[in-house]
């Protein structure tokens, strides 16, 4: 992967398990700059700077999708994170979770009869379209002047306002009851956390995320998407700069 400093660079990039996506763009950063400064030397003496940022956050237990924008592609950003995503993943039935992920520990156990497909996919069509979504508490949206998952650690209570997002499509693609997979095509700003703990409720019982991938961002696609591993080993080896 070469970088283009004329126009830009638009990378993918197939985010970890348990980075955040600052971590990933500061560990982007850093692998350009220690190349610029190796083939190009220190610019006036000093360490050359880029910018580097992503659009569209994956939360840490999330993997898959996240474009990367480099020098004057992030002049972009906000065009990219508008553009619809694409998420597949399972969904665990019978508890929930305050952060409705892995992140925090189970706070409930609910017995719920087996469900077969054709009822889960029935319950899952009624969030299709424009619906009004509240956000999880654990979450980085602002309220009163502060990070909503802030406020969540420290237990304080907190009233989330509904959102209208778009669900274009909601499969469940298998069935291992309890552990239910899914596919989701959806508008920026839809949390997938919200829809596992909404279908819970909607089947009668709780559910929370227990895995999640972005398969795709617009055109985007997690298919040709580079691991940091790939990455850094291609930098390492051969010029990045066009």
């Amino acid at each position: 992967m070469q970088l283009d400093f004329e126009k830009g660079t638009v990378l993918l990039v197939d985010k970890p398990l348990t980075w955040t996506s600052f971590d990933v763009t500061n560990k982007i950063k850093y692998l350009v700059l220690r190349q610029l400064n190796i083939q190009l030397g220190l610019l006036n003496g000093k360490k050359r700077k880029i910018k580097v940022g992503h659009a569209g956050t994956l939360d840490p237990l999330a993997t898959g999708l996240l474009i990367v924008c480099i020098g004057k592609e992030t002049k972009q950003i906000n065009l990219y994170m508008g553009q619809e995503k694409e998420y597949t993943g399972t969904i665990y039935f019978g508890a929930s979770r305050p952060s409705f992920d892995k992140e925090t520990e189970i706070d409930q156990h609910v017995s719920m009869p087996l469900h077969d497909t054709s009822s889960i996919q029935s319950a899952a069509n009624t969030f299709l379209g424009e619906i009004m979504q509240i956000p999880p508490v654990y979450s980085a949206i602002k309220v009163n002047g502060k990070r909503a998952y802030q406020s969540a650690r420290a237990g304080e209570e907190l009233e989330m306002k509904a959102r209208q997002v778009q669900v274009r499509a909601f499969d469940i693609t298998a069935n291992n009851w309890p552990l239910v997979s899914f596919r989701i095509v959806c508008s920026k700003g839809t949390y997938i956390r919200s829809l596992a703990h909404d279908l819970g409720i909607q089947l009668g019982g709780l559910a929370y995320l227990d895995s999640l991938c972005r398969t795709r961002i617009g055109n985007f696609e997690l298919k040709d998407a580079y691991s940091i591993e790939n990455l850094q080993a291609s930098w390492e080896q051969n010029s990045v700069i066009e």
